[in-house]
């Protein structure tokens, strides 16, 4: 039985995710330098929400991931330059195919089965998507620790998706999608603000008019 796993932060996540993908996807090139790990971090594809960190984002990402015993520092006789790897699969026993799971779930957010059947290609390739689900459901019902959840459907979306717990509880009203609006309903709200953009400045000139008229009427009086 794996001891429960450290609740993990959003910058921890991300660098712990781009360790696992990295040690699958270019074999010959980890453990990664803190340059290579921190443009890794901020690749512009396979990654939701993209971001943009500076080294020391990375390294305060990596020292928390020590301290949780979920990567180390990899010391080689032929490096000459300190390089990092992940030790999520040294805490927790995993299938190629969970931990393939576990990576697209840290690195893009909630996904569908059809989604993560085809983003988890590069770890372990899953034959159907009954596959899929079969791993999600043994990573959900892991003891002592859920490492997935299956979430409620959303309104306006035909698949449920899942996402990880390794950041903790999930709060649905985050993972809830936005659903685009209507072309009708950009166009009455795009009419809504002209026109109210209208009355302000009718408004103004009203003020402005009166404010002229009152000017007007103060210097009569003075020939009167």
């Amino acid at each position: 039985m794996d001891d429960p796993l450290p609740i993990l932060n959003p910058t921890e996540l991300r660098v712990l995710g781009a360790l696992v993908e990295k040690a699958v996807t270019t074999p010959d090139y980890y453990p990664l330098t803190l340059n290579s790990l921190t443009l890794a971090c901020n690749q512009l594809t396979n990654r939701d929400p993209v971001v943009a960190y500076d080294e020391t984002t990375v390294v305060r990402a990596l020292d928390g991931l020590r301290e949780k015993r979920l990567a180390s520092v990899f010391t080689g006789a032929e490096s000459r330059v300190a390089k990092y790897k992940h030790a999520l699969t040294d805490a927790v026993l995993l299938t190629p195919g969970e931990v393939g799971l576990l990576c697209v779930l840290m690195l893009r957010g909630p996904q569908t089965l059809a989604e993560l059947r085809t983003r988890t290609e590069r770890f372990q390739p899953f034959e159907s998507l009954a596959e899929v689900e079969e791993a999600l459901t043994a990573l959900a019902t892991r003891t002592p620790q859920s490492l997935v959840v299956k979430l409620p459907r959303q309104p306006g979306t035909k698949e449920p998706r899942y996402a990880h717990l390794l950041g903790g509880p999930v709060e649905l009203a985050a993972s809830a999608p936005t659903p685009p609006l209507e072309p009708a309903t950009l166009a009455v709200r795009a009419e809504n603000d002209r026109l109210a953009k209208l009355e302000a400045e009718t408004a103004a000139l009203r003020a402005e008019v009166a404010e002229l008229r009152a000017q007007l009427a103060e210097f009569r009086k003075q020939f009167e």
